[in-house]
């Protein structure tokens, strides 16, 4: 039984195994290998401190759940912490408690992650339990139930009672046509007040095997005592045959620009947001991706020196607040997103105009040597903090690859960046803002909303 191995004596990492492949990344303290039931594993080095995060990822988000059951694999998320063959409900949150360590989980479009960070001595114990759930999950009628009114209470806090989080949900929903991606990670409130055990089942059965997962181990350990845990508490499950495809509606050509006025009395100053569909990281081919980070860096990426806040804020002195945001960390087309908050006293329409002159201006002249300079050293300051992080960075390469990247691509990222030039992000600007690909949105209390 596992739960007798709670409070048990440290583990010896010292279980012989021989690696199935292994491939040492560009950055030494890097190591993966595959194991012959299509388990992807990642050590990340790190021995500044006696600790470890493990982190387990499978490739299934929101994106993947069946027509008509969004929030199906948010919902599962919740019902791991639930009971298993050899684990009572709430188990293992409270072991990890107790080992003096602490865990939890996370929903994205593209993946599902668990996680937890122990002494490093604990990692077998770690493994054992999360090994056990991938295949042995008990799924009750009473438990869904009652995890069901959770999400639901989740929902309503984070979401219904948040008129910016309704509007972006209503932004989102209209940027994408056809792709899943259009549909909130949580789900839509009536279907999920409706989801069961079946559609919730099916999710688990069909994702959560061996092949279809990362399992990234970052901390005070050593690759081949790493290994050899894996292969006892991992390897140990069969290979499954017949994982589906991330064959996902893809979106058609879009050929009309769409406007939105979202309208709520809660909202205490009109703004508005733009989004544009833009390209995705994709493995080897990661250069366009680097310039539309550099473009939005550049456009808004800082509240003093950014050419939308000089420009709106400090010069023209007609917003509040003007930003721009890209995440080039998705398996299929992301955002683009563009935000102004107009001063009290100034209309929508004057901020619009005054975006769009910007962004116009901008793409004319192109960025000045000074621009791209701070951005370079912005880029480079924030992958030196990063590092700082363990657990940053096995969030990095789990998220990578569930996305479809590979941990060579993670490690040519931070010299990509510094390598754009200033005609490429020209080029990337003037390819994105096509106005057939964008969605414009208000944001206005009710009787602000003519505008």
């Amino acid at each position: 039984m596992l739960r007798r191995l709670a409070l048990a004596a440290p583990l010896i990492l010292a279980l012989p195994a021989v690696a199935q492949e292994a491939a040492p990344a560009a950055d030494d303290a890097v190591t993966t290998y595959t194991l012959d039931n299509g388990l992807e594993l990642v050590v990340i080095e790190d021995h500044r401190a006696p600790v470890v995060t493990q982190m387990l990822w499978y490739r299934v988000g929101s994106a993947d759940e069946p027509q008509g059951a969004t929030g199906a694999a948010h919902f599962l998320e919740h019902l791991l912490f639930k009971a298993t063959d050899d684990l009572a409900a709430g188990e293992f949150s409270a072991t990890v408690a107790a080992n003096g360590g602490s865990d939890n989980a996370f929903t994205s479009t593209d993946y599902t992650a668990y996680f937890q960070r122990v002494a490093a001595d604990r990692l077998p114990l770690m493994m054992a339990m999360e090994a056990e759930r991938m295949n042995d999950l008990r799924l009750t009628d009473a438990d869904i139930e009652t995890e069901r009114q959770v999400i639901v209470e989740e929902r309503n806090q984070r979401t219904e009672s948040n008129p910016g989080a309704l509007a972006r949900e209503q932004m989102n929903a209209a940027q994408y046509l056809n792709h899943p991606y259009g549909a909130p990670v949580i789900g839509w409130m009536h279907e999920i007040e409706e989801l069961g055990h079946d559609e919730v089942r099916a999710v688990y059965d069909a994702y959560y095997a061996p092949g279809n997962a990362t399992l990234v181990v970052a901390g005070d350990v050593e690759p081949a005592a790493v290994l050899a845990l894996a292969e006892e508490h991992y390897g140990a499950m069969p290979a499954e045959e017949g994982l589906p495809e991330r064959a996902r509606p893809q979106e058609p050509p879009q050929r009309a620009a769409r406007r939105l006025s979202y309208e709520d009395p809660r909202v205490s100053q009109p703004y508005l947001l733009r989004g544009y569909l833009a390209p995705e990281r994709d493995s080897g081919d990661q250069r366009e991706a680097a310039a539309l980070t550099v473009l939005a860096e550049i456009l808004g990426g800082s509240s003093f020196t950014s050419v939308l806040a000089e420009e709106l804020v400090f010069e023209r002195e007609i917003a509040l607040n003007a930003g721009a945001g890209y995440d080039g960390m998705s398996l299929d087309d992301t955002t683009f997103t563009l935000s102004v908050l107009p001063k009290p006293g100034t209309g929508l329409d004057e901020a619009e105009e005054a975006l769009d002159a910007a962004l116009a201006a901008f793409l004319e002249a192109g960025p000045t040597e000074e621009q791209m300079d701070r951005v370079r050293t912005r880029l480079r300051a924030a992958e030196i903090y990063a590092r700082d992080s363990v657990e940053g960075l096995a969030r990095r390469y789990g998220a990578a690859l569930s996305q479809g990247l590979t941990v060579e691509d993670v490690a040519e990222w931070p010299e990509l960046l510094q390598s754009v030039t200033a005609e490429e992000v020209v080029e990337a600007g003037r390819a994105l803002f096509d106005p057939d690909r964008s969605v414009t949105m208000t944001v206005t209390p009710e009787e602000e909303a003519s505008r």
